[in-house]
């Protein structure tokens, strides 16, 4: 349940700051590199890959 909320609370101040704000990429064109990653991305996702829990990149960065 606690991350259900996190997420639902994380996206409605996501959602109500571009509300306020707007978007500041608004407008600026993607670069292809990054319209590739995130093609890439978009279909491992789509397989069931995911990358690193959050978890297990904070302990390797040592951010804790």
């Amino acid at each position: 349940f606690k991350e259900l909320l996190e997420t639902v609370v994380a996206t409605t101040v996501e959602e109500k700051l571009l509300e306020i704000l707007g978007d500041p990429d608004d407008g600026l064109e993607l670069r292809e590199a990054v319209r590739d990653r995130l093609v890439r991305q978009r279909k491992a996702v789509a397989k069931g890959q995911y990358g690193q829990p959050m978890e297990d990149l904070v302990r390797e960065l040592e951010l804790e």
